[in-house]
């Protein structure tokens, strides 16, 4: 029968070399063939975390040798931002980027960038993110992913259709919220709080439903939001995190080549990342003016009013995350920046006692809290 099927499949070859020659065939196949995966991201592909991930797959199939693809889908076009993560859990997705803070409702351990001015440069943001991470990935491990890299977002800064002195000027704004954080702000701030995901935002804008938000000088260049919004306050509050998160089953279904072009391509992309970030911020801010914005830098009260709302999401925030998140915070504090003395050092140890505290707010952030559920809506 291997004779007539030989004959079949080499006509005029022996039989012995049409073995052969069949042998190699699937040897060569087995040798080349290549693992597909999807990456899902939220963000245009004009973006710099767009552009990033792009690098990224190339990396990975050029140290793979070709035999791993990762196919980049931008824009929200293969999920939305907020079903991301649950792709990436359950396998729809191979790999996905999310913004971190997005993910505080089902976890405070993701939220802990948000919190306004607990990290408002770079160096300490990297010292946040290195205390979080460990905690996080323990979190993760349980649902089965795997916490790839991260790249944050430029310092967040306040756009607004009118001008902004102090927090009681954002009373009864339609303020845009895109996380529990961003949402907590608005309520803080007796704001009208809208969910408005960066895909919809232009839209947003135009048709009047948002008025102010907290948002990067990066986005603000590529929504266009100089078309509706003309005051940019660069308050630098804090600078959330994108993630890039892998479905551990289909990580560990690599061969270790596979793997390592993984890791090897991810931790290039941390660095060069966080790098185009800072590069990205000063060029999108001079953008933003050029284009006819006011880049402004914020009153002193804004500044002090702005402070007190953060101090207040900070005692929020740990009386959530209960021990894990003291932890990321005493770590934080630990952290070289913090023993040479930031700027963020003094206000986050100011606000870090050793034990969790209770959420007692002052009389700056009562009197900016909305009276009734029905204000912060």
């Amino acid at each position: 029968m291997q004779t007539a099927l030989n004959s079949l499949l080499f006509p005029g070859r022996s039989p012995h070399k049409a073995t052969l020659c069949l042998a190699f065939a699937v040897l060569g196949t087995s040798a080349w063939s290549q693992t597909r995966w999807d990456l899902a991201a939220a963000y245009p592909a004009s973006n710099f975390h767009s552009e990033n991930l792009v690098q990224f797959a190339g990396e990975v199939e050029k140290n793979s040798g070709g035999r791993l693809k990762i196919t980049v889908h931008s824009g929200a076009s293969l999920f939305k931002a907020p079903e991301i993560k649950r792709a990436v859990q359950s396998g729809q997705a191979q790999a996905g980027e999310v913004l971190l803070a997005n993910f505080e409702n089902e976890s405070p351990l993701f939220g802990v960038d948000g919190v306004p001015f607990l990290a408002t440069s770079y160096k300490n943001a990297k010292s946040l993110y290195d205390a979080q991470k460990p905690v996080l990935q323990r979190y993760l491990d349980k649902q089965g992913v795997m916490l790839l890299f991260s790249v944050p977002w430029p310092a967040q800064g306040l756009y607004s259709v009118k001008s902004v002195d102090s927090i009681s000027d954002m009373r009864k704004v339609k303020w845009r919220a895109y996380s529990p954080a961003t949402a907590r702000m608005g309520e803080l701030m007796g704001a009208q709080s809208v969910t408005v995901q960066a895909a919809e935002l232009s839209q947003a804008m135009a048709t009047g439903v948002v008025e102010a938000f907290m948002t990067s000088s990066t986005t603000g260049v590529d929504s266009r939001i100089h078309e509706h919004i003309k005051n940019f306050y660069d308050v630098q509050a804090w600078l959330p995190k994108n993630a890039v998160l892998v479905n551990v089953k289909a990580f560990q279904a690599l061969d270790k080549g596979q793997q390592d072009a993984v890791l090897k391509a991810a931790a290039t992309a941390e660095e060069r990342g966080w790098k185009s970030s800072q590069e990205k911020n000063e060029a999108a801010k001079k953008t933003l003016a050029q284009k006819g914005m006011k880049v402004h830098q914020p009153s002193s009260k804004l500044v002090s009013d702005m402070k007190q709302l953060g101090w207040t999401m900070l005692q929020d925030w740990q009386k959530k995350a209960g021990p894990e998140g003291e932890s990321i915070v005493q770590a934080y504090l630990k952290m070289p920046a913090f023993a040479s003395g930031s700027a963020d050092a003094s206000a986050a140890g100011a606000a870090t006692p050793a034990k969790p505290i209770a959420t007692t707010r002052s009389p700056a952030a009562k009197s900016a809290a909305p009276k009734s559920a029905a204000a912060a809506k």
